[in-house]
């Protein structure tokens, strides 16, 4: 889809199943349920959605899913779906590994990040674009390296430390425009260190979500993940930038809406509800 001078197309990685409860924290599972409905083990569907960006020649990949790194107990544990994968998606829009420049991670968690590499000779883990500079923010980065028991089963080294070896990582420490129109921008509160990114072309703004708010059905201000880290900040994040993009109608992007990945964000009887974009050539099945 053309977005002033950029293109933005939204990518799936397949789907992946993560327990209710831990998703909406302290919202009673009588309301979240009317919303994304749980199966016999209490997990709700999500979807793996990334983005194609290509600005300037540059051809820029945000997230890679949850990769292909799981053996059968992991893939049961989290419900994963491949029946489409981020690699199939970026076939379909004409584009291969190789030729992507710029890798941009929100946060390093393993449904972030999974395609950052994948197995080489001899199984031993590569970056899966062997061009490409990665993009995540140094602290996130540091985090990974030495995370707390508390989110340790969301780190996979296997899926970040290729870069460090290669030398493919680029950690900025706060906001960057990392190409034209396209800028990281720090959200802090799932984790300390995780980062949008916002698009700006032709008089239109975009943005991507990351865990912010993962699903339309996060849009009320304390319907907030259990797996975040720093919930009051995720709050304080939320009325950022929630009614900013009410008011400069961006089109939001959402990394785990099975149904809705973007959407304008509009006021309605006082609270905020997704408009669900339907322009065929923006999403990639």
């Amino acid at each position: 889809m053309k977005f002033g001078d950029l293109e933005i197309f939204v990518l799936s990685d397949g789907r992946f199943r993560l327990d209710g409860g831990a998703m909406f924290g302290v919202v009673p599972k009588m309301l979240w349920q009317k919303r994304i409905p749980a199966d016999d083990r209490n997990r709700i569907t999500l979807g793996l959605n990334c983005l194609l960006v290509r600005s300037a020649g540059k051809t820029i990949v945000v997230e890679t899913g949850t990769g292909d790194k799981g053996d059968a107990k992991w893939d049961d544990i989290y419900g994963i779906d491949h029946s489409v994968t981020l690699l199939d998606s970026l076939h379909r829009r004409g584009v291969e590994a190789k030729e992507v420049d710029i890798v941009v991670n929100t946060h390093l968690h393993f449904d972030h990040c999974g395609w950052n590499t994948r197995r080489g000779p001899g199984g031993r883990f590569v970056p899966t674009f062997p061009r490409a500079r990665y993009y995540v923010q140094r602290g996130e980065y540091e985090h990974a390296l030495e995370p707390t028991e508390r989110d340790r089963v969301s780190y996979l080294p296997d899926n970040f430390q290729p870069m460090a070896e290669s030398q493919q990582w680029v950690w900025p420490a706060g906001d960057e425009e990392i190409a034209p129109g396209v800028e990281l921008v720090r959200a802090p509160g799932h984790t300390r260190d995780m980062q949008c990114v916002r698009l700006r072309s032709g008089g239109r703004t975009a943005i991507f979500l990351a865990d912010l708010v993962p699903t339309t059905a996060h849009l009320p201000y304390p319907w907030i993940m259990g797996y975040d880290l720093y919930p009051m900040t995720t709050l304080e994040q939320k009325k950022r930038w929630i009614p900013e993009a009410v008011r400069g109608e961006w089109l939001c992007f959402f990394a785990h809406d099975p149904a809705v990945p973007a959407a304008y964000l509009r006021e309605k009887d006082g609270k905020i509800v997704a408009e669900a974009v339907k322009e065929p050539e923006l999403v990639t099945a």
